[in-house]
This record gives C-alpha cells, sequence and structure tokens, in this order.
C-alpha cells in the first residue's frame, strides 16, 4: 500500500501529509511501485505516511482514511523491479487481494504479496500500517514458493506471527530512532525473521508447496549455509542433492535466477552488511570478501562496484 518516496541507499526519515486525496494520488503515483489510488470520500481524506530506507529495505508507516490502491498490470509494465512486501495491520481493517485470493486483516495480522503481481488493498475506514519492502532477492525463499502465501492471513497472535509482528511494530514506533550501522542490524534482523515465519507457515501447509518449490528451498538453504566455501559450485551443490547440474540449473530458470548469480548477490548482501559491522571495523576489506568466498580481490572490487554503484572501501567510509 505504501507510497515509497526514499530510495535505497539513503537512510533519511521522510514524512508527508497529504493536503488533499489529489496529492494523495500524486505521492502514491510516484511511489517506489507506482500504483492507483481511489477513494468515495476525498473530500474528508486524510493521509500520512513516514519512511525510511535500511539498505534494501523500506520501512514505512501509513495512516489514512478510507480508500483502495491498485496494483494494476498497466503499472506493473512500467516497472521492472521485483519486491515483496510485508504488511503489519496496526490500526482498522484492510482487505488485501492477490492471485484469486482474499485477506481480511485486523490489527495484529501480518500478510505478503508480490509487487510483481496485480494487487488491491482497500480500507473502508481509518486504517493504520507497516509495510517492510524488500527485494524478491533479500529471503532465502524462491520468490515462486513466497508466492503461494501471497494475500494469505498471518494471524497476530498466533506462531511466530506473534513474534515478527510486535518486532514489526516497534519499529513503528521508533522510526526515528533506525539509521547507521544499528539500523542496518535490525532491517537485516527482520528479514530473518520474517524468512523464518514463511518457512514455519509453509512448513505447517506442506500441501501448498509443490516438489520443485521444496527442492529450490533446500537448495537456497544449502548455498547459504555454505557461502564462506570459496569452492561452492553448481556441481558441488547438485552432488550435495543428489540431482544432475543440468536439473540444477533448470530449478534457477524457473524462478528467474542463474545459480551463480544467486551466489553472488548473496555474498554480497553479506559482504555489504559487514562492511557497515562496527564488529568487523578493523577488518580489510579484501579480508572480509574472502570470509565470504571472494579470493581475488580485484575481481571483488569490479563485482561489488558493478552491483552497487561504487567501490566497497566508499560503501564502508559512508557508513
Amino acid at each position: 500500500m505504501s507510497a515509497i518516496t526514499a530510495r535505497p541507499g539513503g537512510q533519511d526519515l521522510t514524512s508527508s501529509v497529504a493536503a488533499s486525496f489529489d496529492h494523495w494520488r500524486q505521492l502514491v503515483a510516484q511511489s517506489f511501485v507506482p500504483l492507483a489510488a481511489e477513494t468515495d470520500r476525498p473530500d474528508s481524506f486524510r493521509g500520512r505516511m513516514r519512511s525510511r530506507v535500511l539498505d534494501r529495505m523500506c520501512v514505512v508507516e501509513v495512516s489514512a482514511s478510507g480508500h483502495s490502491v491498485h496494483r494494476t498490470p498497466a503499472l506493473l509494465a512500467q516497472s521492472d523491479q521485483r519486491y515483496f512486501k510485508l504488511n503489519l495491520q496496526l490500526e482498522g481493517t484492510g482487505l488485501l487481494i492477490q492471485d484469486n485470493r482474499e485477506a481480511v486483516l485486523r490489527p495484529g495480522d501480518l500478510a505478503i504479496y508480490d509487487t510483481n503481481r496485480p494487487y488491491t488493498l482497500a480500507f473502508e475506514e481509518q486504517a493504520r500500517m507497516m509495510v517492510l519492502m524488500f527485494p524478491h532477492d533479500a529471503l532465502s525463499l524462491p520468490p515462486d514458493c513466497v508466492g503461494q502465501l501471497s494475500a494469505v492471513r498471518l494471524a497476530g497472535g498466533h506462531g511466530l506471527t506473534g513474534i515478527v509482528g510486535p518486532f514489526i511494530a516497534q519499529l513503528a514506533r521508533n522510526l526515528e530512532a533506525l539509521s547507521g550501522p544499528s539500523g542496518s542490524r535490525l532491517a537485516t534482523n527482520a528479514l530473518d525473521l520474517v524468512s523464518t515465519m514463511l518457512h514455519s507457515e509453509l512448513a505447517m501447509a506442506p500441501d501448498r508447496m509443490k516438489p520443485q518449490v521444496v527442492l529450490a528451498t533446500s537448495i537456497r538453504e544449502y548455498i547459504e549455509a555454505n557461502l564462506a566455501d570459496p569452492d561452492l559450485s553448481p556441481a558441488s551443490i547438485a552432488a550435495a542433492h543428489f540431482i544432475s547440474t543440468r536439473h540444477l540449473h533448470n530449478v534457477f530458470h524457473e524462478t528467474g535466477s542463474t545459480v551463480a548469480s544467486w551466489i553472488r548477490s548473496r555474498r554480497l548482501e553479506h559482504i555489504r552488511r559487514d562492511l557497515r559491522d562496527p564488529l568487523h571495523a578493523g577488518t580489510s576489506v579484501g579480508a572480509v570478501a574472502a570470509r565470504w568466498g571472494f579470493l581475488d580481490a580485484a575481481h571483488f572490487s569490479r563485482t561489488f562496484r558493478d552491483a552497487f554503484g561504487e567501490s566497497p572501501t566508499d560503501w564502508r567510509r559512508g557508513a
């Protein structure tokens, strides 16, 4: 639902109060993933949003009176960016629709959805919610696997939802304090918790998981556990799962990625995080890279710059 005006890389707290529904519509249309907004009561509409970008995750608190937003096929065609959004309903009631599923969200409930597919969020009355937005590859689960939970109500106070929800609610209350390395670490913790929660939800509903999705999840978990091994390769991954390398490549092809690009992106994310972590301030850039399997310093530097638009040294200095 959120209109995200901040951009990855910056950590400034932004706050916008809509002067009118037309103003709100403009904010939504200019958001990180453009949305179309509608309301039956434009004259009495009130809306406010606060957001902060923490590395690759955007944290947004939205408070607004009755309206709806739509991610349409036409808007999808304007961008090829692939993100998930996780909604925590804080006040009021919301309706999330995606993939022919509907989730009625009440305070404490969570729901995930994919910005790369059409969706609708509707609020009949005043509502407040917290939204986490992050790239597909920020989770260890394959996008198709996560997609099986899109627009599924994760009831507040039950199982891991009862742990993850309050944690995210605390982020909403402390957006002003989320900055620097500590803010980045909290963002990482939030994503780890979300991944664990989604794993748990799928484990409790195995009928939702196709065999190929189960295999893809197992492979990604294996890669994550062995990222520091410089000898990690398609051949070693395939052997560990008793499949051919051709089958392995087909599994990744179906999720829109490759084995090599997934390994590279996960290694780079860990290195990027460690370079900003005060605990590793005394460790050289080369040593941090080597810890995650990049033994060639020149190759690592080029790869990091290609991925993030700046050198690893410049990234570290910007902490």
